[in-house]
């Protein structure tokens, strides 16, 4: 299946990572915002070197900043780290003290807002594989923490987002990340599937070439 087969039926699937092999061999990873209250769609991502960071679009605005400006992509030797939070900052000191992705997220859990307790997801990019992980809520109350390991093979990518669709509270991601076909010229294709009126920033490196789109700032040019 492809991406915007996948995706353009769900008007929010909220924080969204996707990382795989194109078909011409390059390597392609995204991260993408969206956002239904002002606080969470007064925002942009900021690219520092190979970093990324998520920023206030207007500072006046922010009503709480602890769940919504983070560092979203981090640079580690072991690998690059893609997240929906501030659990890259736990994910990357465990890389440099040689621990992997259960390590580093094991003191984490989904976040404090209810009733939706949003799922943090989180992805580390190793040398020949990607690892991604979610800690999302049980109808318990407890945390699941599941970790995942995909090799790199040309044309394949997957996709794991914090909800499963629309809806009031919202529905955690649920299963495994999605496997769907890589697809060269990923970064149009990909903010292209995404529901116009709620996506707020995208972020995707393919190969040498790297793409940014925030939404507020086309807005005011």
């Amino acid at each position: 299946m492809k991406t915007t087969d996948y995706l353009k039926s769900n008007a929010y699937p909220g924080r969204l990572i996707a990382a795989g092999v194109t078909p011409q061999g390059k390597l392609v990873y995204a991260y993408a915002i969206m956002g239904r209250s002002p606080n969470s769609r007064n925002r942009i991502f900021e690219v520092k070197g190979s970093e990324v960071y998520t920023a206030p679009f207007d500072a006046s605005k922010v009503q709480d900043p602890s769940l919504i400006i983070y560092p979203a992509i981090l640079k580690s030797e072991k690998g690059m780290i893609v997240c929906n939070g501030d659990q890259s900052l736990d994910l990357r000191l465990a890389l440099e003290h040689g621990l992997g992705m259960a390590e580093g997220i094991a003191s984490r859990t989904y976040e404090p807002d209810a009733p939706n307790y949003t799922p943090r997801i989180s992805l580390v990019i190793e040398e020949n594989a990607f690892v991604f992980s979610i800690c999302r809520r049980q109808p318990s109350g407890e945390c699941e923490r599941s970790v995942w390991t995909y090799p790199k093979k040309s044309g394949e990518l997957h996709m794991i987002h914090t909800y499963e669709m629309d809806g009031n509270p919202l529905p955690p991601f649920s299963g495994d990340p999605k496997a769907l076909e890589s697809e060269d010229d990923y970064a149009d294709i990909l903010w292209n599937s995404l529901d116009s009126e709620n996506r707020i920033s995208l972020y995707v490196k393919e190969g040498d070439e790297v793409r940014v789109f925030n939404a507020r700032e086309e807005e005011t040019k």
